[in-house]
């Protein structure tokens, strides 16, 4: 039976998602099935709270979600820090930057092996073109992004989602002509069971 006031927000992706009874792992309940549409409730760091048409939720990596495609916004509105690919495209652009230096350095002898080695340590850089489409890794969230060109969509993550303790929450973007879902912090909201 589908709530009143459902309308989902988002999409498992095709293999599923494992979910938690609350945002940790050490809780795990029943995985959501491929492709069900879900309304993310509530977001705290890398975890989402999903809810399902029948009022059933859980939490899940809500990076891993697909978004359902809503009314763009007016030309003239910002884009979001988040969904905004600049930041991230000039980050990608440093790295890249220094390593071909560093490159170049040991090829022209200035630098030895170990000198390169430590120059470039801890470099992660991911890049991947194709006509429009571009894929990205964002080495500081540990992901792969894809970009249409004007906003970001997570597709793929190094690790599970981190806890909410220690990264402050996220805000979604409210759909065209909806108020924006209230995030609470375990500090405001305590445990949910």
């Amino acid at each position: 039976m589908t709530t009143p006031e459902f309308r989902p927000t988002h999409v498992v992706p095709r293999d599923g998602l494992p979910a938690w009874e609350t945002p940790d792992v050490s809780r795990p309940t029943v995985a959501l099935d491929a492709l069900l549409p879900v309304q993310l409730a509530e977001r705290a760091g890398d975890w989402g709270r999903a809810v399902c048409a029948n009022g059933w939720s859980a939490w899940i990596d809500a990076r891993l979600l697909v978004a359902v495609p809503q009314t763009p916004p007016a030309a003239s509105s910002p884009l979001t820090r988040t969904a905004d690919p600049r930041p991230l495209l000039a980050r990608v652009e440093e790295a890249l930057s220094g390593y071909r230096s560093a490159a170049e350095d040991l090829a022209a002898g200035r630098l030895d092996g170990p000198s390169f080695h430590g120059r470039t340590q801890g470099q992660r850089i991911g890049v991947v073109v194709d006509g429009d489409s571009l894929w990205l890794y964002d080495g500081e969230h540990e992901r792969w992004v894809y970009c249409d060109g004007t906003r970001l969509s997570t597709i793929a993550t190094d690790r599970g989602p981190a806890a909410t303790a220690t990264r402050e929450p996220v805000r979604e973007e409210a759909p065209v002509g909806r108020e924006p879902t209230r995030v609470v912090t375990y500090e405001e909201g305590g445990r949910r069971d």
